[in-house]
């Protein structure tokens, strides 16, 4: 972050830890419970959001002085498809099987609330270089939850990471006892994500009690 003003680099930085959009905002949750029962689709989920935010904060920055103010979240929306369509087209080309595993979750990325909030709170008043760090910036806040998110998910219950099995062969069955790792099934439906993002959220405000909400 050398090259970057402190200004600047706290676009990245907040996301990051204290002002990240799912355990700060609570904003993406809806992905965070659906694909995170693999780490592969959360990976791709991941790198989805981070290339539609960057690109289309751009593009918002670029045209913020050129759009009615009345039609401005019409044409928001349609830089977002746009760009959610090109990620659909390219994943169906080269990964058809996560493409498929993805299912409708990679639309759902166009009415994705923390991209839209950015392109409205932020890109619109904003410079293309400011904009384009804070896309990243909430991107990777965003991506990196998903990913711890299905790191645990998968790891605890398949046993595996990234399909590969990781404590050994499946579970054997020899007479009354079970040699290997028994999946945790329960970690696969979309409840374990919320308990896992409780989780992360407890461990952050247990870090920094100034997250803490006052009742």
């Amino acid at each position: 972050m050398a090259l970057l003003s402190k200004k600047d680099a706290n676009l990245i930085l907040d996301p990051l830890a204290d002002n990240n959009p799912i355990t700060i905002q609570v904003l993406g949750i809806c992905s965070a419970l659906a694909i995170t029962a693999e780490l592969k689709a959360s990976v791709v989920m991941a790198l989805s959001v981070i290339f539609v935010m960057g690109v289309g904060n751009v593009v918002i920055s670029l045209m913020r002085n050129l759009i009615p103010s009345k039609i401005r979240i019409i044409v928001q929306l349609v830089v977002v498809a746009s760009l959610v369509i090109m990620v659909d087209q390219v994943l169906k080309a080269f990964a058809y099987e996560l493409s498929k595993t993805l299912g409708v979750f990679i639309g759902l990325i166009i009415t994705n609330c923390i991209i839209m909030g950015r392109f409205e709170a932020f890109a619109l008043g904003n410079g293309v270089w400011r904009s384009f760090l804070d896309g990243i910036g909430n991107a990777l806040g965003y991506g990196v939850i998903l990913i711890i998110v299905g790191f645990f998910r998968e790891l605890l219950g398949s046993g595996t990471l990234f399909g590969i099995p990781v404590f050994g062969d499946p579970v054997a069955k020899t007479g009354l006892y079970s040699i290997g790792y028994e999946n945790n099934g329960f970690m696969i439906i979309p409840p374990a994500a919320l308990i896992v993002v409780g989780i992360i959220i407890w461990v952050q405000r247990s870090r920094n009690r100034a997250l803490i909400e006052e009742a």
